[in-house]
């Protein structure tokens, strides 16, 4: 719609009105205006997966491979493609803005919400998130580039005040934004944190650059409860989420009234809410979003791109000639560890979804294997966490509801007194928005269970208030416990659980029962949760080694638990959890063909990597994560993945780790250099892994590299400087994928820079023995600085060194070129 268009719309409207579009009529949606035909809108959390208006395990999600996995795998093309995935979904579920992408950095290896994010580099994330956003954007759906700025880390994530260089502030974490912008990015969320003094909501960033020199002419959101007082209004922070309460409204209208805050910049929200409604069609009468259409992911495409998403995005980090697997050649397999049958998909907080159910690793591999193959199973030493019963719940247990007699689980909503005030039939006891009728007071979630195994099982209730928990006639959980946060993802998504245990027997059934008193400002969440009785460590780790021994080959699947990697909190170290080194490194010396497949969202220490046959980075890989690995294994598809952050061997060799505040400042000393600046300028230990690491099927020869330009003087940022041609050649016995990847360096610079600094990459294919010539393009952004005395960019003319290579610690060839 024209401006024009949009300005009579606005003039139809009083203050009063103007005012109350720009907070949210509830929690996902925003105010409709039936005076200038402007329907409500709906926005859901991503990037992984599109949730719709509400957290219900009966509306399940399609779900992506984790953001990481994403930026793993260095193909933009492929990520648009799954941009429009996610657009489909969300226009299935009535959903006109889609909370993504997340382009805060990889700064510390601590930081909890990697999984969510894409890189340590602000060139690879930007490129990645610009991509998402494209495949979203062109398909009618809103993106949000999330969270504006400098919100790296979860540790007191409300409050924190980053303190950060201007330099660094405009180079690295600014820039990923800046390219979402330039990819015509439609909202643009302020995150909880203040950056150098000021509360984002509030900050002068969001005027200059975002709105300024960037020009965007979208819509900024608050993050859910980051807006806290009416000053927000005169700043940037053009919507206020959730509703329908919040600190605008009424205080806004006489904050206008008294001069305080200006008419105009009301208008001015009002015009970029109108803009947006029409680019999502929500101006439109006749636009439907039918919720009927079949989910886009469960159809036969669909699955076959998220299968593809996850071998692009699997990192080989290691091969000592053991991948990939011959099918025709094995006669035994070993598949070993509680990842392989109970994977995890994705990472914890509010990007996450009830998604599809889908093969574990155990039964894709199973699947895709001749039946002459004997699949040996052994689980290993527990590691998960007591899971939600229900439908799809534990393994080991029958649970039904009690009133019906069906798979899943009863909820019912008490008054004061007791009396039943809505009850329902739901098939998971993870309920995180049950209805609350008039005089709510107490969530009940009760089923009938028959353990399949006898033993000492554990139970949990979640949630905040009074709890209580019974196991047939035993009380396990009976107290108050009174929320002690008040951060959104712990109260609403991931509230803690209280355990008890008791040994019941095998097949008889005992009814169970959670409730949680609803209190004012402590969510409704509530969860049941259970687990089986855990196998002696010991033992599970013998049962293991018997099993790989007997087997021509071994695949140990490991990985992290929602308690090491969720949003809310940063992690504490980077070891796995539980016995689960221990389990490697008797599998691997029980048989040297050993593969170790890894599930995290971020880095995890491999104190066993070199005594490994090949270590695969799976991430968290989405529905179709079983059936991409199978293919990864069993040589279908290459392993495609180089790393977007660099991985230490040690949390204690990581050059950059803080991420607690200290009275209330979390200062970035480290400026420019995170990430591979940050190891490259340092002495010690080298990392495990470097940024842009990775292995594939085959081998590569670097052979020669010449650089074709600068065409002339200075260009727009994103317009290339110069470009480097490569001639590599493929030294396999196969076809394979190469990520050809350049670096900068400006020896004696007149100003401080990185050792060096990614500045581009292309991909190539060759088929065995071929060469192939990859172009880099360069662009004019890699080479320029901010000037703070200046306040404007600024670029150095004479040499800049080009290195060229596989990753930001193997350099193949040098060139140079001058400016």
């Amino acid at each position: 719609m024209g401006e024009d268009e949009v300005s009579t719309l606005l003039g139809r409207l009083d203050l009063q009105r103007k005012v109350r579009l720009l907070t949210g009529a509830s929690t996902w949606c925003t105010r409709a205006e039936p005076a200038v035909g402007l329907a409500a809108l709906t926005l859901s959390d991503g990037p992984a997966g599109v949730r719709g208006p509400a957290w219900d395990e009966r509306s399940p999600s399609v779900l992506l491979p984790c953001a990481s996995a994403l930026a793993a795998a260095w193909d933009e093309p492929l990520v648009e493609r799954l941009g429009a995935l996610l657009a489909a979904e969300a226009r299935r579920k009535g959903v006109h803005v889609v909370l993504a992408p997340t382009l805060n950095l990889h700064r510390s290896p601590l930081g909890g919400r990697h999984f969510e994010c894409f890189a340590e580099d602000p060139e690879l994330a930007g490129r990645t998130g610009a991509a998402l956003i494209r495949g979203l954007q062109a398909n009618g759906v809103a993106a949000a580039a999330k969270h504006y700025t400098a919100n790296d880390a979860e540790t007191d994530r409300l409050t924190v005040d980053v303190r950060v260089g201007e330099r660094a502030l405009r180079e690295v974490y600014l820039a990923p934004f800046e390219a979402a912008v330039e990819a015509g990015v439609r909202l643009v969320m302020a995150g909880y944190n203040a950056v150098n003094g000021v509360t984002m909501t509030q900050n002068p960033l969001l005027a200059q650059p975002l709105k300024g020199a960037w020009g965007f002419d979208g819509v900024v959101v608050s993050d859910w409860g980051a807006a806290r007082s009416v000053t927000a209004a005169a700043a940037a922070t053009d919507l206020v989420m959730p509703g329908p309460e919040g600190p605008w409204g009424e205080a806004l209208v006489a904050a206008v009234r008294s001069g305080a805050v200006p008419e105009a910049a009301v208008d001015d929200k009002v015009r970029r809410l109108l803009r947006l409604a029409g680019r999502v069609g929500a101006l439109d009468p006749v636009a439907e979003r039918p919720e009927s259409a079949p989910a886009p992911g469960t159809g036969e495409s669909g699955a076959a791109l998220l299968r593809t998403a996850v071998a692009a995005g699997t990192v080989l980090l290691e091969n000592r000639g053991v991948l990939p697997l011959d099918p025709a050649a094995l006669r035994s397999l070993a598949v070993i560890g509680a990842h392989a049958a109970a994977p995890r998909a994705q990472g914890g907080g509010s990007a996450g979804v009830f998604p599809y159910p889908s093969d574990s690793p155990l039964d894709a591999v199973r699947r895709a294997l001749p039946a002459t193959v004997d699949v040996l199973h052994a689980a290993g030493p527990a590691v998960h966490p007591p899971a939600p019963v229900g439908l799809d719940g534990i393994e080991e247990l029958d649970c039904r509801d009690p009133r019906t007699g069906r798979p899943g689980v009863r909820l019912r909503v008490l008054d004061a007194d007791g009396a039943e005030l809505h009850s329902e039939y739901r098939l998971s006891g993870r309920l995180l928005e049950p209805p609350l009728p008039p005089g709510a007071h107490t969530l009940e979630v009760t089923a009938l269970v028959r353990p399949a195994v006898a033993g000492e099982w554990t139970w949990g209730v979640g949630g905040f208030g009074r709890l209580e928990l019974t196991v047939g006639d035993a009380t396990l959980v009976d107290g108050e416990f009174p929320a002690a946060t008040d951060d959104p993802a712990l109260l609403h998504v991931s509230p803690p659980c209280r355990y008890g245990r008791i040994r019941l027997p095998a097949g008889r059934p005992v009814r169970v029962a959670a409730r949680r008193r609803l209190d004012p400002g402590a969510g409704r969440a509530v969860l049941l949760t259970a687990a089986p009785p855990a196998p002696d460590p010991a033992a599970a780790i013998a049962e293991a080694v018997r099993a790989a021994r007997a087997a021509d080959a071994a695949v140990v699947c490991v990985g992290t638990t929602e308690e090491s990697e969720c949003e809310g909190r940063d992690r504490t170290g980077l070891a796995l959890p539980g016995p689960q080194d221990a389990l490697v490194e008797a599998v691997a010396a029980a048989n040297p063909r050993t593969v170790v497949v890894v599930t995290a969202g971020g880095p995890v220490e491999l104190p066993w990597r070199t005594r490994a046959g090949a270590v695969l980075l799976g991430w968290f890989p989405g529905q179709e994560g079983g059936a991409g690995l199978a293919d990864v294994l069993l040589g279908r598809a290459e392993p495609g993945g180089r790393l977007p952050t660099t991985w230490p061997a040690r949390l204690a060799d990581a050059p950059v780790t803080a991420t607690a505040p200290r009275a209330g400042r979390l200062p970035y000393d480290e400026g420019l250099h995170i990430g591979h600046r940050a190891w490259l300028r340092r002495q010690g230990p080298p990392p495990a892994y470097w940024f842009g690491h990775g292995l594939g099927y085959t081998a590569w020869a670097y052979e020669e590299s010449a650089v074709q330009g600068p065409a002339g003087a200075e260009g727009p940022p994103r317009a290339t400087a110069f470009t480097v041609r490569v001639r590599l050649r493929n030294t396999g016995a196969r076809a394979g994928r190469e990520v050809v990847q350049v670096y900068l360096a400006r020896p004696g610079s007149a100003v401080e820079r990185p050792v060096r600094w990614f500045a581009g990459y292309a991909a190539v294919r060759a088929a065995a023995g071929a060469a192939v010539i990859a172009e880099v393009p360069v662009p004019w952004r890699a080479l320029r600085h901010w000037s703070p005395q200046e306040e404007r960019w600024r670029w150095e003319p004479g040499r800049y060194e080009v290195l060229i290579g596989p990753s930001a610690g193997r350099i193949a060839l040098t060139d140079a070129v001058r400016l």
